[in-house]
């Protein structure tokens, strides 16, 4: 597929021998991999039939581990562990005279819902569980269950449209039983959930983290500088140890067993594939840039492991990759020496929208430049596109929204009044940004909450710079049930531009066809998925007649309209219209039609 590659085959045929041998080890030291990522079962704290409880942990370099907790008073001493071969220790703790166990825990939800398939399109609502209230507080999981996860639907008309969310974990939020509820309702509601896990790195808190876990600064990471991430003031795993494999590996089991997660987005895979963790790096596309001595092929195989043992036990399990150097074949199939990621996510398209919004006016827009960062990624490794980010929503910066129409979101979105020329170009740049890439910009897409109806507010957790206020951590889904203010017309928009992609699925479709970049008309047209697209960003003109290439003959109809009154735009269009191709090539298609009343949607500051 890419003859590019092929100076660098060695690199690949070593690293699918080094992925093959961690596979025959595990085969011959532990019975195969499907035991060996189950540690989990007897790895940490464990109740037996008689209400016992069995304690077991590796910490090879510490000299005595005890178990303390409110159950012992917090005597330090008073439960010690034995040490057994191999850095592991065990500690057995009968139960109550009444046979009730030592140490008391909840009861156990079980699962009523079967795992939804894999979508055939991938439709991601990104959130975070503990602002996802109107309310500044910290918000649940049961929040979530009950007034978050028919928000997550809404895009689809059916159930059997699948799509899915993203989220982070933490007891902040709730009970372990509470999280698995969320999960089953989701999984009921034919909704795939999807972690954001992080094993890319971990904290250096040694109160309740991993750091110096049995005493030493190697345990579950790379001793010494290799074990300390520049940056991030992190550690870095040991990707070569054993039972750091036995720990990460069973840990992606434990989500998908445990709470029946549907698969994960890797966090951080730049810092793991390469020794330099991308710092200083500029990456500039060379493909030396991705082999050679700088790579860490013992993260890289990890990576490997993780994938196929995922895909190989979970038939509909989803793996996404966050990686922003653009590592050729990391959402290729592990057997061709690829990571075996399904996904990647598309980094640079948030960074251009707002990239643009800072720095040019509508007139001096690059149409060729929008379209090369939409479609620049590797052909036949699928791709999440987002317009924007969480990150760029976070304090010292601004959302989408923001940058478009700032303060005057707090006292022009109401629909008694007329739109602003400010409120006017926001509101229909936001919908075509935001329609342009969903259709252009990959195989899969991403919102983060809020994003789809035009959240108002940055994000802003509680910290010493804002007194530990709460009033940015949330999210105020109340806006769009308020028929007087406009948010309801961004979120009506977002609505039903992913229910015509259900039901015409360019997302799975092959990459578009991009027939018209005009830099002068400021228009853009291409074709997917038999859907011809159209984007008319100048500042000031229309165009009563405009011809755009087509592919397949016949007639055509509008479908979804930006300018529709529904999404606060000005009904200019007649929807009754019908559209009918001529065999006139055009712009290197061999059909073509006349296009009437291509409409600004937008206006000039």
């Amino acid at each position: 597929m890419d003859p590019h590659l092929k100076p660098y085959e060695k690199d690949f045929k070593r690293r699918y021998r080094l992925f093959q041998k961690q596979l025959s080890l595990l085969e011959e030291a532990e019975a195969g991999f499907d035991q060996f990522t189950r540690s989990y079962r007897s790895f940490g704290a464990h109740r037996q039939p008689d209400n016992s409880l069995v304690f077991k942990e590796w910490a090879p370099a510490a000299e005595a581990l005890f178990l303390t907790g409110d159950f012992n008073g917090w005597d330090k001493f008073s439960h010690p562990y034995k040490k057994k071969e191999f850095g592991k220790w065990e500690l057995h703790i009968p139960p109550k005279e009444d046979k009730s166990p030592a140490v008391a825990h909840n009861s156990k939800l079980k699962h009523k819902h079967p795992r939804p398939r894999k979508p055939r399109s991938l439709r991601i609502y990104e959130s975070h569980v503990g602002i996802a209230s109107p309310e500044g507080k910290i918000a649940s999981y049961s929040n979530f269950t009950h007034n978050v996860l028919h928000i997550c639907l809404v895009s689809s008309p059916f159930k059997c449209s699948l799509m899915s969310f993203l989220l982070f974990s933490t007891s902040r939020y709730g009970t372990p039983d509470e999280l698995k509820e969320l999960i089953d309702v989701a999984h009921s509601m034919g909704i795939i959930v999807l972690l954001d896990v992080v094993h890319s790195h971990a904290s250096k808190n040694t109160e309740d983290g991993l750091n110096q876990f049995d005493g030493s600064d190697s345990c579950f990471f790379h001793g010494g500088q290799r074990g300390e991430h520049p940056l991030w003031d992190s550690r870095l795993f040991n990707y070569s140890s054993w039972e750091v494999l036995r720990f990460l590996l069973s840990n992606l089991r434990w989500w998908m067993e445990e709470y029946r997660f549907d698969g994960f987005r890797f966090d951080g895979i730049t810092s793991m594939l390469y020794h330099h963790h991308g710092v200083g790096t500029g990456f500039s596309g060379d493909y030396s840039e991705y082999f050679g001595l700088q790579v860490d092929e013992d993260s890289l195989v990890y990576l490997m492991l993780a994938n196929h043992i995922l895909h190989t036990v979970y038939e509909d399990c989803i793996t996404i990759a966050e990686d922003v150097s653009g590592m050729p074949t990391l959402c290729r199939p592990v057997q061709e020496g690829g990571c075996g990621f399904d996904y990647r996510l598309a980094m640079a398209i948030p960074d251009k929208w707002i990239q643009i919004l800072k720095e040019f006016k509508d007139e001096d827009w690059d149409m060729g430049n929008i379209v090369h960062t939409l479609t620049n990624r590797r052909y036949g490794e699928n791709c999440i596109a987002y317009a924007e980010s969480h990150d760029q929503a976070l304090v010292g910066d601004k959302s989408l929204a923001f940058w478009l129409m700032d303060k005057e979101m707090y006292t022009n979105m109401s629909t008694l009044i007329p739109m602003n020329p400010i409120i006017d170009r926001g509101i229909q740049l936001h919908k075509m940004i935001r329609l342009l890439t969903h259709g252009l910009g990959g195989e899969g897409y991403l919102n983060f909450m809020g994003n789809e109806f035009g959240h108002p507010e940055w994000l802003d957790f509680p910290r010493v710079g804002n007194n530990e206020s709460y009033h940015y951590a949330r999210r105020q889904f109340n806006l769009v049930d308020m028929d007087h203010l406009r948010y309801c017309q961004l979120y009506a928009f977002d609505r039903d531009m992913n229910r015509t992609e259900d039901k015409y699925g360019w997302l799975a479709a092959p990459p578009a066809f991009v027939s018209t970049k005009h830099e002068g008309d400021k228009v853009i047209a291409f074709e997917r998925a038999n859907v011809i697209f159209i984007f008319n960003f100048h500042p000031t003109n229309s165009y009563s007649s405009y011809r755009v290439g087509v592919g397949p003959s016949g007639k055509y109809k509008i479908k979804l309209d930006s300018d529709e009154i529904q999404y606060g735009g000005h009904g200019r269009l007649d929807h009754n219209t019908e559209f009918f191709t001529e065999s006139v090539p055009f712009n290197d298609r061999s059909n073509s039609m006349q296009v009437q009343n291509i409409q600004i949607q937008k206006m000039r500051l």
